[in-house]
């Protein structure tokens, strides 16, 4: 059995840490404020985006534009999406996780990554990471989500990837979290995508006219819809890390609490038995004397 000086040191150690959790799920609690307020403002501004451009495709027509086939290559880039700190729970392991447990090979995959755990997790697994942009997540703006979208549109364009995948976790609420796999380009047109009454399903058979001309048009809407869904996944991203990383900091709080509570009753025990001791050697001490 420890003892009681080993007892106290632990339970000191613990309330220091406990005193740490408490501290960050405070900042947490803050940050995710933040952060759910501008992802729930933003949240239907980019799933309108999506469906209108996938609409829009659908009605395109054939159109021989770059953005709209995939290239020869066999490549895939994926943007991928995660944080620079840990204690988030299985925020960043999950983002790993999609990646790894996707139908995509290994060597087929060129990442994009934004934010150091998924870099640091999936480069150590053999995955080529061609850019890093970690210090993106400190404060994602719409520009930054820009200067991405272009990078990665250039290397479609050159041929050098020929699918483009977002991965990142999708804010539903405080305690719920979901990692997605986004395929930005080619647009794989869906049923469900496309939403409308039975007029609009009549009015989607008919072509849409561009001006002045279809491949102008799409050189100027596609860039802004990549770029849209980039800054999207941003801002759900950083509310969800907040809100992992609260959870997990009022777990470990609570855990805490429970070690506490356990090493108060060891010390309680311990301390009876060293007290019950001394008083049988009293007694023992005493009955020798007499």
């Amino acid at each position: 059995m420890a003892s009681m000086r080993d007892i106290k040191r632990r339970k000191k150690s613990v309330s220091s840490t406990q005193k740490i959790t408490k501290a960050m799920k405070l900042v947490s609690t803050v940050k995710l404020q933040k952060a759910k307020q501008k992802a729930e403002n933003t949240n239907p501004y980019f799933n309108y985006m999506y469906s209108t451009v996938c609409s829009m495709l659908d009605k395109a027509g054939a159109i021989d534009h770059p953005y709209l086939t995939a290239g020869e290559s066999n490549k895939k880039a994926i943007i991928t999406i995660s944080s620079n700190r840990g204690l988030a729970g299985g925020y960043n392991s999950n983002i790993t996780k999609l990646i790894t447990g996707s139908d995509i090979a290994r060597e087929e995959i060129l990442l994009y990554t934004i934010g150091k755990k998924a870099h640091d997790a999936l480069d150590s697994r053999g995955y080529e990471v061609v850019a890093e942009h970690d210090q993106v997540m400190d404060a994602p703006t719409y520009d930054d989500a820009m200067d991405i979208s272009r990078e990665v549109l250039e290397a479609f364009t050159k041929g050098e990837v020929g699918e483009i995948y977002l991965a990142y976790t999708h804010f539903k609420n405080t305690v719920s979290h979901e990692p997605r796999l986004l395929k930005l380009l080619p647009v794989d047109i869906k049923e469900e995508d496309i939403k409308g009454g039975d007029e609009e399903d009549k009015n989607s058979k008919m072509l849409m006219n561009f001006e002045p001309n279809p491949e102008e048009a799409l050189d100027m809407i596609v860039p802004k819809y990549v770029t849209s869904l980039i800054y999207g996944a941003l801002v759900e991203a950083v509310a969800s890390e907040n809100g992992a990383r609260m959870q997990a900091m009022d777990s470990a709080t609570n855990n805490a609490e429970d070690i506490i509570s356990d090493l108060t009753l060891k010390y309680n025990r311990a301390r009876q038995g060293s007290i019950t001791q001394e008083l049988t050697e009293i007694i023992a001490g005493a009955e020798a004397i007499s």
